[in-house]
């Protein structure tokens, strides 16, 4: 396995990859035509060409012999929080397909994602997270997330119940 930071040229994969995890991940949660929707708008190669032409963001990629298989997206916090500031930084996607989980690699993108989020010294880190999804919430609590907040996630016609998570900046 190889982890790299995404570059402008890898907006396909990145597309491809994203649709496939969520769709892997969540997809049974809604129904076909909500969910073809969200994933061409959330998804797209535009979309993506947008996110990894833009310095306020940076995206990792997980490949096993040069195929992606995971990939975590970092950049400045959008969640609907009252205490969210200038500054704060957010994980905003961190997927892995299920055929390679529990290889510590969710980890590893994660730490990639931190160690950008924070290279200018520290601040405030959020974290969206599904209502149900106990693992990544007991995963984020090991890394001194907390949950400070709720928020709802639409596909189409769904909303989910979302949680809000934050750790404070730590100062040395």
């Amino acid at each position: 396995m190889q982890l790299r930071r995404a570059t402008s040229a890898d907006a396909d994969v990145l597309s491809a990859l994203s649709a496939a995890c969520f769709t892997e991940t969540f997809g049974h949660l809604y129904p076909p035509e909500d969910l073809r929707h969200f994933l061409h708008e959330a998804y797209s190669v535009a979309e993506w060409a947008s996110l990894l032409s833009d310095e306020a963001y940076a995206t990792w990629l997980l490949e096993v012999d040069g195929v992606a298989v995971g990939y975590a997206t970092a950049g400045a916090c959008a969640l609907p929080h009252d205490d969210v500031q200038p500054g704060d930084g957010e994980l905003k996607r961190l997927y892995v397909l299920r055929e390679h989980h529990n290889g510590g690699w969710g980890s590893r993108l994660f730490d990639a994602a931190q160690a950008w989020l924070l290279r200018d010294g520290p601040r405030t880190l959020w974290i969206g997270v599904w209502s149900e999804n106990l693992g990544a919430q007991r995963f984020y609590a090991r890394h001194g997330f907390e949950r400070v907040g709720d928020y709802d996630f639409v596909v189409g016609s769904t909303r989910d119940h979302e949680f809000i998570l934050r750790r404070a900046a730590a100062v040395d």
